[in-house]
């Protein structure tokens, strides 16, 4: 049985991955325009 041990692990890295994305999308972390991020960046730390 400890074969299959790695299925239930591969759901929890994949339930990681999306609360992840899901964590930083609202916050801005996933910007597409480096202006836009660098600037963010800038707010940020002012």
């Amino acid at each position: 049985m400890r074969y299959f041990s790695w299925i239930p692990r591969i759901g929890a890295a994949l339930g990681f991955g999306i609360v992840n994305a899901m964590w930083l999308d609202p916050n801005g972390k996933f910007a597409r325009d480096p202006q836009r991020a660098a600037a963010q960046v800038e707010d940020a730390s002012s």
